[in-house]
């Protein structure tokens, strides 16, 4: 059975990375991983005291990890915060005491001993518990420093390169932690608990995954909706911010959908399910979040696998210094102490945690907005788009139809009556058009005889001794109608048109302000979509068929980064072919959402643009700190091989840098893509005519 804990007291990828490896060497264990920046391990096992053995390794390994199944409390300033403080602050008052007071020699080495072991002994024991399982890291290059700063007999030198590296990962810790609970806030949609009401009207409080379908919940004002379902009584106000990153409140009504997740302003709402938990939005949500992260990009697959071996080239390096600095000075003290300070520098830790969380930050700052998107992989090939293929129906419309204009050719009937009769023969279908009919229909529908389908054409049936007939006969008419006969003579045309959704425009015109271009497919007819694209102001192709759209996706995708928007099951292959394949989060077909790389919950195609605008600066975020981090460090290791700089410096150089490279990462959880000065309009695209398509 697979199971999920909560781990405390990381504040290293690298050491995550170490632990997880001798995790995974309990016997029992089938398969595990470590999550660092969501602080959880999940796990595999057949042992039933596969926990216990968990937590007996993990002290081993990292003396200072907590591992619970219950959720640990992410505080910034915690209890372990201010005994590490207190520690550091004792170690210090023990270490000036050893180097400035006058004492024997056997009280300066117990001072000495005892303030080096205040600063860093979580430090020599992961270095030595490490090192007899034959893995080399930070840790055993902070120890030999400090050990050989003392044989040179630069104790000053010794306890600062370790004080100043244990405050520098102090502060790290809080950093993370900071970052780790502005993210957690987004896994905090799905509740603990719903009030169900049984069939004889008596509540009690019950978990969300007890919960059938078409059982009745009840939501006071302040709470979370805990599944999707119907509002049967009552009405509110909804904060539905944390699902689609809209931050004005939506009004719900008696018949309308409500989305898990969702918290209630005001009102008292009964609500039938029409999903189980796992089904329901909030648990998709939060299951394409905690997946996210499984998927990693490029460059952070290439960062974790340098460091793997980073730290053993630098120990060779090190020698090496040590050995050219002997050879050109003549000085083995000298020699000793330069290569010192570049093992100091060379610490992994700035780009080791600073990438990670830079695109962790990135995900969760997109998740934020209503935009899932189910990897830093993903991410990064969202920055480098530079053509949106959208599907028509259902994504830059609305898919709901509407009536536009009512024809009757019968002088003795009224527009109702076409619109009555064309209800008769619509009143048990699903399909949009009927459904917009049946919306205008003001008259209560009777019993119909002899109802017959005609596959691809309409309905046929009988009524008070009339045979009639509602679809399609005449194909010259142009644009979106229903014809209505009455014994074979036609009695009225509907005409019918699908709603541009209202960010549609908007949509399009920021993606050409950023530069990218765009297209619409559709299977529509040439005049339908025309229509649309002219309001749009967007290139199109009409009359496609699944295989149409797959084909134009492969062709243009030879030349540049494609990203497909689309919400349908037909659009699954395309979906999948694309670089990134974008779905609809509320009416997007099952099948698409699987297929996506990307979800938006709340429908919006303006939000393309948005995820593009946090993919680039994610991305610009990872290339500073990379370029950063690996700057400051070849200057310090030339300046430190050199004599230029001593162990101060180059501790600086090391945890400085460090926590420079993580709060520069956390900009991409606060980056936000509304608010971005304008880039200047370039020359607007001229898409209305379809001979102008971007691939011919």
């Amino acid at each position: 059975m697979k199971k999920t804990v909560n781990i405390s007291g990381l504040d290293c990828p690298n050491c995550a990375r170490n632990l997880e490896k001798e995790l995974k060497k309990i016997d029992g264990i089938e398969s595990l991983s470590l999550d660092f920046n969501k602080s959880i391990i999940c796990y595999e096992s057949t042992a039933k005291d596969s926990l216990s053995k968990i937590k007996k390794v993990a002290k081993q390994v990292e003396p200072n990890v907590k591992i619970s199944e219950q959720k640990l409390k992410g505080q910034v300033f915690g209890k372990a915060f201010f005994i590490d403080l207190s520690t550091l602050l004792l170690g210090l008052a023990v270490g000036l005491c050893a180097l400035f007071c006058s004492v024997p020699t056997w009280a300066f080495w117990i001072l000495f001993v005892t303030s080096a072991l205040l600063f860093g002994y979580k430090t020599y024991y992961k270095a030595i518990v490490l090192l007899f399982k034959g893995v080399i890291n930070e840790n055993l290059l902070l120890t030999i420093s400090v050990i050989g700063a003392t044989a040179l007999g630069e104790y000053m030198e010794g306890l600062m390169v370790i004080f100043l590296y244990s405050i520098g990962k102090l502060f790290e810790g809080i950093a993370l932690n900071k970052s780790r609970q502005s993210i957690a806030k987004l896994t905090s949609l799905q509740p603990d608990s719903a009030i169900l009401i049984d069939e004889e009207g008596n509540e009690r409080t019950v978990s969300p995954k007890d919960v059938q379908i078409g059982q009745v919940i009840k939501v006071r004002p302040g709470d979370r909706v805990a599944l999707d379902g119907v509002v049967i009584s009552g009405n509110a106000s909804l904060d539905t911010q944390s699902l689609t990153g809209e931050s004005l409140p939506r009004h719900i009504l008696e018949g309308e959908e409500v989305l898990s997740g969702s918290i209630v302003l005001d009102g008292v709402l009964l609500i039938r399910t029409t999903k189980l938990e796992k089904d329901s939005t909030s648990s998709k949500i939060l299951q394409l979040i905690e997946n996210a992260s499984q998927n990693k990009s490029k460059t952070e697959t290439f960062i974790s696998k340098i460091t793997k071996w980073y730290t053993l080239g630098v120990i060779i390096l090190s020698i090496l210094v040590w050995g050219i600095v002997w050879a050109v000075t003549k000085n083995i003290d000298t020699a000793i102490y330069r290569g010192l300070i570049f093992l100091v520098v060379s610490c992994p830790c700035a780009f080791a945690i600073s990438v990670p969380l830079a695109y962790f930050s990135g995900l969760g700052n997109a998740s934020r907005r209503g935009i899932l998107v189910k990897g830093s992989n993903y991410l990064d090939e969202s920055a480098k788009i530079s053509l949106v293929a959208f599907d028509k129906t259902g994504t830059l419309t609305s898919g709901q139809f509407k009536v536009t204009e009512i024809e009757c050719f019968d002088s003795k009937l009224e527009n109702q009556d076409i619109i009555y009769y064309a209800s008769l023969g619509e009143q048990n279908s699903n399909h949009p058009l009927a459904s917009a009919i049946l919306r205008e229909n003001k008259r209560e529908l009777k019993q119909i005889e002899s109802f017959k389908e005609i596959a691809g054409s309409g309905v046929a049936f009988e009524f008070e001794d009339h045979r009639f007939f509602v679809g399609r006969k005449d194909n010259s008419i142009c644009g979106t109608i229903v014809e209505v006969y009455r014994d074979d003579e036609r009695i009225g045309i509907i005409h019918c048109q699908d709603e541009i959704k209202p960010s549609a425009i908007q949509a399009i015109g920021k993606l050409n302000e950023l530069g990218i271009k765009s297209v619409m497919l559709s299977g529509d007819n040439k005049e339908t979509v025309e229509k649309v694209a002219q309001k749009l102001n967007i290139d199109y192709r009409y009359q496609l068929l699944p295989q149409d759209k797959y084909n134009f996706i492969e062709q243009v995708k030879k030349e540049q980064t494609v990203g497909y928007v689309g919400d349908g099951i037909n659009d699954a292959p395309s979906l999948v072919l694309a670089n990134v394949g974008i779905s609809m989060g509320i009416n997007g077909n099952g099948a698409s959402k699987e297929a996506s790389a990307v979800v938006l919950a709340n429908d919006d195609p303006e939000k393309v643009a948005s995820l593009i605008k946090i993919a680039r600066k994610t991305r610009y975020i990872v290339l500073e700190d990379i370029v950063f981090s690996f700057g400051v460090k070849l200057l310090f290791l030339l300046l430190g091989s050199l004599g230029v700089t001593g162990m101060a410096l180059a501790v600086f150089a090391d945890v400085g840098v460090t926590l420079i490279a993580i709060l520069n990462s956390l900009r991409a959880l606060m980056y936000n893509p509304d608010k971005t000065r304008k880039s200047k309009k370039r020359e607007k695209l001229t898409p209305r005519k379809e001979e102008k398509l971007i691939v011919e």
